[in-house]
């Protein structure tokens, strides 16, 4: 189905959702209903972008909830954290993936089935970093390469470095201090 055509469905679905219903996402024709976060997993979207704003050289910014949107791929994703320069927030519609240096998701407490998506999306657009925060199990995930095709044929990530919280973790050239990131209670 052409892309159009899946967003406008996923519109009208979103306008009917009950309120819980934050947002919704595409991924080729699947439309994905988010419902909201938990707040500590927007707390630790909350860290995660306030320390890489910090780091972050002058016209650049760090940003929850953009919606980074590539329709010739079908996709339409809303990362909790992005990186990009200030002025790729001026455009009409979807951030456009070229402008981004990272992309960030925190694992919601029940997890979805779409968060291995998330990573082959990501790596399809051609985001340079993918950073994964699992409160879960207290890990953080960095992703780079975008370059990688995985057995099915999907681009993939060829570099993975798994950390733990408390760890000290580089994304790329930045370093996140994951001492105060939460995990969710059991």
């Amino acid at each position: 189905m052409e892309y159009a055509r899946v967003l406008a469905l996923a519109e009208e679905l979103h306008r009917h959702a009950p309120d819980a219903t934050k947002r919704f996402e595409i991924s080729g024709n699947s439309i994905i209903m988010t419902v909201s976060s938990p707040r500590r997993c927007e707390y630790n979207a909350f860290l995660l972008r306030r320390q890489l704003e910090r780091q972050l050289a002058e016209g650049w910014a760090a940003h929850n909830r953009g919606g980074v949107e590539d329709p010739a791929l079908g996709i339409l994703r809303r990362p909790a954290v992005i990186v990009l320069p200030e002025t790729a927030m001026l455009g009409p519609g979807g951030i456009d993936p070229r402008d981004l240096a990272l992309t960030a998701d925190v694992t919601p407490p029940l997890g979805q089935v779409h968060d291995t998506q998330r990573v082959y999306d990501s790596a399809a657009m051609a985001i340079p970093l993918y950073v994964l925060v699992n409160p879960r199990n207290g890990t953080t995930t960095v992703m780079s390469d975008p370059q990688g095709v995985d057995d099915e044929g999907r681009r993939c990530y060829r570099t993975r470095h798994d950390y733990v919280f408390g760890d000290k973790v580089t994304v790329g050239p930045w370093t996140v201090d994951t001492s105060k990131f939460r995990t969710y209670p059991s």
